[in-house]
């Protein structure tokens, strides 16, 4: 079996690979990577690393050739026209390199009248796939939880949740949950149906005052819910060129448009994913 990883030292790619490697031998795991140094430890256990540009088709075709299993993970872009470009490429390497199946990371901010900046690729992935030779699957995110715990310092100082999300829900899943649902299912023939699209989230969605309460919780520090503007936070969060991005998608959020909850992860895994508090408190450092 060769199961292909596209954008594998990207953070959830990483985890993923790592996933795969409990459950099956590194031989069959093959690594697509912009940079190979990235990927050192990886090729030192065994794994294939190999060079690929998502921008360069005739880079892709060698990486993808007769892949049982192809792990498309997207490249961190900040506009949907760069990744239906490299989505395209992705779809014309994979159907002429003989891919067998294509499982596609996507994220819940995909609807139709969804603001996001990114919506309009995530909405156009399965449409495209639908239309490809390509037998797929898709596996939807939530917000990744992570992030949470490098910004709650910021919080704390803050003291509030600044999301400009009125009174509605965000959902999660933590990267390591994600990466093992991923892993479980491109490993798993009954789990990999084609045209099967599922929605990793926790067993639960949270306001902003309930995740303040949450971080409140976690940190033993107060911290409540003031929001800022959309515009405040684009202006707050414009590293890299990110602030427009970051902000569009809280504009979906405050329409209601990031707050699935589904059981697709205990479907896959059996069991519940990982809660918000009990992640938190596991990778929050505690003060001595």
């Amino acid at each position: 079996m060769k199961i292909t990883i596209t954008g594998a030292t990207g953070h959830l790619g990483t985890q993923i690979v790592k996933a795969l490697s409990q459950l099956v031998p590194a031989t069959q795991l093959n690594l697509g990577v912009h940079t190979v140094s990235k990927a050192a430890a990886f090729a030192a256990a065994g794994m294939t690393v190999m060079a690929m540009d998502y921008h360069d088709v005739a880079s892709l075709k060698p990486v993808l050739a007769d892949s049982d299993v192809f792990i498309y993970v997207p490249s961190k872009s900040h506009d949907s026209y760069s990744r239906v470009s490299e989505f395209e490429n992705v779809i014309q390497a994979a159907e002429t390199s003989r891919v067998k199946h294509i499982l596609v990371m996507g994220f819940i901010a995909d609807q139709i009248n969804n603001p996001f900046a990114l919506s309009a690729f995530y909405g156009y992935v399965p449409r495209r796939l639908a239309a490809s030779s390509l037998h797929y699957t898709i596996i939807r995110n939530a917000l990744y939880a992570d992030p949470l715990v490098p910004y709650l310092p910021e919080l704390i100082e803050r003291q509030n949740v600044i999301y400009p999300m009125a009174d509605q829900a965000l959902s999660f899943i933590s990267q390591a949950d994600s990466a093992a649902a991923f892993a479980k299912v491109a490993t798993t023939p009954r789990l990999l149906g084609n045209g099967r699209i599922y929605t990793l989230t926790q067993s639960q969605s949270y306001t902003m005052p309930a995740l303040a309460n949450v971080l409140s919780q976690v940190s033993n520090q107060p911290i409540g819910y003031e929001p800022v503007t959309l515009a405040e936070f684009e202006a707050l969060y414009n590293a890299g060129n990110e602030g427009h991005m970051l902000a569009s998608m809280y504009a979906g959020g405050a329409l209601g448009l990031l707050s699935d909850v589904s059981d697709d992860y205990e479907t896959i895994m059996g069991h519940p994913a990982q809660s918000l508090v009990d992640f938190l408190q596991t990778n929050y450092p505690k003060k001595a």
